[in-house]
């Protein structure tokens, strides 16, 4: 028998050829004149210049701040026909420093400011360009700073203490100083925002890398992968990532390679906006065939293709791991963009192997557990030169559990199961932001193989006693009580071979209190509430949960919702409430078909 279950006896901008037309005024004319173009003609919009329905970065926005309207007007004249690198200028027009902040906090592509010092103040440039500089933290907007009066602001005392590109007089600018001068700084400006989508780039694909390098699941990383991806271009937010399953086309793998016609041996791993419902579905039959045909050819070319309103990345690791992401875009990627998803999709190729390798070893350490708590489970004579005994007298000692096949053959899925559903249970917790101290990452990722030794005692007591089909005397509880002792020392005495936290020091947690009850009156202590470890409070829940619905030597398995009502009636009495309402928010996720083999991914 078994205490676990109560009811017993007792888990871009184009990049056109540059096109630098002279003006067709003479090189050497002036400017500013009086006789100028009365400013009505040109017209003064806060966007003189911009066509309706352009696409923003389609012109040069430049700002011109002045008090004097004719040199808008004038300003705007010379430069009507201005043109650099296929892309016309846009203007905007402030009459005062103050307009122009205002104009500033709600624009943020603007290239050239052409700045007059005096205006509402003597200082009101000066004073502007501080704010730009110092209080926006704009770096990139070049300044040329224009004055009718050079003695209020010396060009020498301004240039040293203002972080300005330009200063010119206004009585000598001529048309093609206005031209030269415009081309130079918005060349700098182009430089400087390359530069800094540069920077910003690498900095996110820093970010993402050391996000998504702590996740410990393959799921977790590829629907990491997408959501950085998207955010790194701008993009989405549909996209979808396949890998081979079973690995196909690496070296020496067996398996045949995705026939491109179909797509076959393609699943998709993870996805997002219209993709998100195909997670772990086969890409054949289920991925758009335009998108599916995207995704092979690009597997098939074994490089990215870049169209016009989406892109295909082929990623392939270091143990030639092939995965392909495909990502819908409403604009062409530029030049900029395609070097940052060069350099990403290089850093993160090994976190696919990494991960691999990482699952493999869980699942081999999970399968090291279960088999010793089976064998620990079934007792002295259990293993024979050809495996688990299975028939005569080895078959009475193999406790409750083997007695309800008569083959022991499930003990090790059961194992499994419990350590499925308690790990639920906890990341439920953590996902309520419950017991935040304690349910920790690393503390989630162990918690499911901790779960798997609750009951390794049991290699302590007599098999006769696990496997008795009627209450227990006395000095048979006893026994058999003492078994969470013999599991929990047994336990301690492995975690000092590592440094904690480990599975074996949550083991040892698990195996020694599982069987107290919240009301204090389970055993060995009688500890109650929240003085029951919690790891050991969630494993009760599962281990009850997967006993009741079992068939056990002393009655048949309970239907799920008889178990459920059990587990929900003995609420603050045998289990922790907090733990029962998680239990009951992942029940659809548990996996309940007895001929499960192990946790659902």
């Amino acid at each position: 028998m078994t205490d676990a279950d109560p009811t017993g006896p007792e888990d871009a901008p184009r990049t056109d050829p540059a096109s630098e037309p002279a003006p067709e005024s003479a090189d050497e004319d002036l400017v500013f004149l009086d006789d100028a173009a009365p400013e009505d003609a040109l017209g003064n919009g806060p966007e003189d210049g911009a066509a309706a329905g352009e696409a923003p970065g389609s012109r040069w926005t430049m700002l011109i701040v002045d008090d004097e309207p004719e040199v808008h007007a004038i300003t705007k004249l010379v430069l009507s026909d201005f043109a650099f690198k296929g892309r016309k200028a846009r203007f905007l027009s402030a009459h005062s420093a103050a307009e122009a902040r205002r104009i500033l906090a709600r624009e943020s592509d603007i290239a050239l400011i052409l700045l007059d010092v005096v205006m509402e103040t003597e200082d009101a440039g000066l004073r502007l360009v501080h704010h730009i500089r110092e209080e926006l933290q704009n770096r990139n907007v070049r300044i040329i700073l224009r004055t009718g009066q050079p003695g209020q602001a010396p060009e020498r005392a301004v240039i040293l203490d203002y972080d300005i590109n330009d200063y010119k007089a206004k009585t000598q600018l001529t048309a093609q100083q206005l031209f030269t001068t415009t081309v130079a700084a918005l060349r700098s400006y182009e430089d400087l925002v390359a530069i800094d989508a540069n920077r910003r780039g690498l900095e996110k694909i820093i970010e993402a890398s050391s996000s998504l390098f702590r996740a410990r699941s393959m799921k977790l990383f590829a629907a990491g992968v997408l959501t950085q991806l998207s955010g790194l271009l701008g993009v989405g937010p549909d996209a979808i990532l396949c890998v081979q399953r079973g690995g196909a086309g690496r070296r020496g793998s067996s398996n045949q390679p995705v026939e491109a016609a179909t797509g076959n041996g393609l699943y998709v791993l993870a996805g997002s906006g219209r993709f998100e419902d195909l997670i772990n579905e086969p890409a054949a039959g289920h991925v758009d065939p335009a998108v599916l045909a995207a995704v092979t050819a690009c597997l098939e070319k074994r490089a990215h293709v870049f169209a016009g309103d989406h892109c295909t990345l082929y990623i392939r690791t270091p143990n030639d791991r092939e995965t392909v992401v495909y990502l819908r875009s409403n604009r062409p990627l530029s030049e900029l963009d395609r070097k940052l998803i060069e350099v990403f999709c290089g850093k993160i190729s090994v976190g696919f192997d990494n991960l691999h390798h990482y699952e493999q070893l869980y699942r081999a350490q999970q399968g090291t557990l279960a088999a010793l708590a089976d064998l620990a489970e079934r007792g002295r004579g259990a293993l024979t030169a050809d495996g688990p005994a299975k028939e005569g007298a080895a078959c009475t000692e193999m406790g409750a559990d083997a007695a309800e096949d008569g083959t022991g053959g499930d003990r090790f899925s059961r194992s499994v199961r419990i350590a499925a559903i308690t790990e639920r249970i906890a990341r439920r917790l953590h996902a309520d932001a419950l017991f935040a101290d304690t349910l920790d990452e690393p503390t989630l990722e162990i918690i499911g193989l901790a779960a798997i030794l609750h009951d390794i005692g049991n290699a302590a007591v007599n098999p006769a006693i696990l496997s008795k089909p009627g209450p227990l005397d006395a000095a048979e509880r006893s026994a058999m009580q003492a078994h969470t002792l013999a599991g929990a020392s047994l336990l301690n005495q492995a975690s000092h071979l590592a440094d904690g936290p480990t599975h074996l020091h949550l083991g040892a947690a698990v195996a020694r209190w599982h069987h107290e009850n919240w009301d204090g009156t389970g055993y060995p202590d009688g500890r109650t509430g929240t003085a029951i470890p919690l790891c050991a409070r969630i494993v009760a829940v599962a281990d009850a949960y997967d006993a009741m619905t079992r068939d056990r030597p002393y009655r048949p398995a309970l239907g799920r919702d008889h178990a459920v009502e059990e587990i929900r009636r003995l609420a603050g009495l045998r289990f922790d409430p907090a733990v029962v309402d998680a239990f009951l928010a992942v029940l659809p996720e548990i996996d309940l078909p007895r001929s499960a083999a192990g946790p659902a991914t």
